[in-house]
């Protein structure tokens, strides 16, 4: 993991690179090191658990269980919050937060204290946090970068948060074997304190926050509902969101056990197997601006949706062997392709549309939607793979990878040729009455517009959401 402690550099001259702004590397590199040590973390905790606790299956799953519990229960809070106050104070105060109550695992172990109640309220409180910070930090993009920037800055996201992804899980692998799991989350921790580190010293101001006319959050909640679901390209997207992430909590729920007991495959070629899907969701992400620009947003999300359930076909039909394992990275790398180009691009569309005032809540209702969908998911999946078995369950599950794609396709979505412009104005005053000084041009953007034609400018691109 790299820290963001780097000299000051002078403001980026017109049509520079996004790595030499300031703000938006430090953002970069804080919200990378936060991923690579979340995957350390689900590395290193269900050993901890497992090997050191001597937790049951069932206990495992509640430890799972209780850590997805929280962002889908807060999401819709935590947005109002990060729309209210300010997202960067909530972005530290969560990473501070998690670190404090992750550290007291491996002193707990080193003590000989260690419980698996202690590990469950442990995921309780870091999924809580981990919500807070989320919400915030998705939303704070759009206000680091030129509107016009938003689908670049969102593809170098998505590409490094997959390889940081990836990165994590082999680190976490490493230091669970050299220091043991108890420890290896030091590692986490430390992630937690770089990302608040890069956090507090990005130095552009956020936009201006309409005073509530009431001070109930409620109410917040409730116009960020309406205001996602009033808008046809908002409400199309977050249910493609919500309804691909229901089919992936299927599949995903059992692909592992799939994989390792049907199919035999080893530990070492499954390592395998999940680092090209990290490379293939880097690559897709990458990839999108230029797609975009050269098919369409709408076509291109379109071809990537209508992809996925076919990259589902090796999987489906795979028995024992190298031959079938090379197909199924194949599959993976071109599925996660798909995922990583058609993501970023939806999220880059959603944030444009979408008036300062209510990013985070605009976000939070997609993640709402898409992280309470996997809990139901994993239960249905579990339910159907005992019932009917799991071949048959994947392939339920790769036919409802057919329903984003009939989503979109039956919208206008499918035919938007150009990355939107920007958001709704106001009928009054003919421009957007919660934009920040920078957007509305009363103060240079924090990454200065391209000096390039106004079709080729829109080029921008977590979960998941997958989130």
């Amino acid at each position: 993991m790299t820290s963001c402690a780097e000299p000051p550099a002078p403001p980026a001259p017109s049509g520079a690179s996004l790595w030499r702004h300031r703000d938006f590397r430090r953002y970069l590199t804080g919200q990378t090191a936060s991923v690579a040590g979340s995957s350390i973390t689900q590395m290193a905790l269900p050993v901890l658990a497992v090997v050191h606790l001597d937790a049951t299956t069932a206990q495992v799953a509640w430890l799972a269980f209780l850590g997805q519990l929280p962002p889908a229960l807060l999401a819709l809070l935590a947005g109002a919050l990060a729309d209210r106050y300010s997202k960067r104070r909530q972005m530290i105060t969560s990473d501070l937060v998690s670190a404090a109550v992750l550290t007291t695992v491996p002193v707990s172990a080193a003590l000989g204290t260690l419980t698996l109640s202690q590990l469950m309220v442990v995921a309780v409180v870091q999924g809580a946090a981990s919500g807070l910070h989320d919400a915030a930090a998705i939303s704070l993009l759009p206000s680091l970068v030129d509107r016009s920037l938003i689908q670049r800055g969102n593809s170098r996201v998505g590409a490094l948060f997959a390889i940081a992804a990836t990165a994590g899980s082999h680190l976490g692998a490493a230091l669970t074997a050299v220091l043991g799991p108890g420890r290896a989350l030091l590692g986490d921790v430390a992630s937690f304190l770089i990302s608040a580190g890069c956090t507090a010293r990005i130095q552009a101001r956020e936009p201006a926050r309409a005073r509530p006319k009431n001070g109930r959050l409620r109410d917040e909640i409730g116009e960020g509902l309406s205001y996602v679901f009033a808008d046809d390209r908002l409400r199309v997207l977050t249910l493609v969101n919500a309804t691909t992430s229901f089919a992936l909590g299927l599949l995903n729920t059992l692909w592992a056990l799939y994989l390792l007991r049907t199919l035999a495959v080893s530990a070492t070629a499954f390592g395998v197997l999940l680092g090209l899907g990290a490379l293939g969701a880097a690559a897709g992400a990458l990839a999108a601006p230029a797609l975009a620009r050269r098919w369409g947003p709408g076509p291109m999300m379109l071809t990537a949706l209508a992809i996925t359930p076919l990259t589902q076909i090796p999987l489906l039909l795979a028995s024992p062997g190298l031959a079938w394992q090379i197909a199924i990275g194949a599959a993976l790398f071109l599925q996660l392709a798909c995922a990583g180009a058609a993501g970023t691009t939806q999220r880059s569309i959603r944030q444009i549309v979408t008036t300062a005032g209510m990013q985070a809540r605009m976000q939070a209702v997609s993640t709402w939607l898409t992280a309470g969908s996997r809990p139901v998911a994993a239960l249905l999946a579990g339910g159907l793979g005992t019932w009917i078995g799991v071949r048959p369950t994947l392939t339920a599950g790769t036919f409802l990878l057919l329903v984003p794609f009939v989503v979109l396709a039956r919208s206008p979505l499918r035919a938007l040729r150009h990355m939107p412009d920007r958001p709704p104005t106001s009928p009054r005053t003919g421009r957007d009455p919660v934009l920040s000084p920078l957007a509305r041009g009363t103060a240079p953007p924090a990454v200065p517009t391209p000096a390039r034609p106004e079709d080729d400018r829109h080029d921008r691109s977590p979960g998941g959401d997958a989130t």
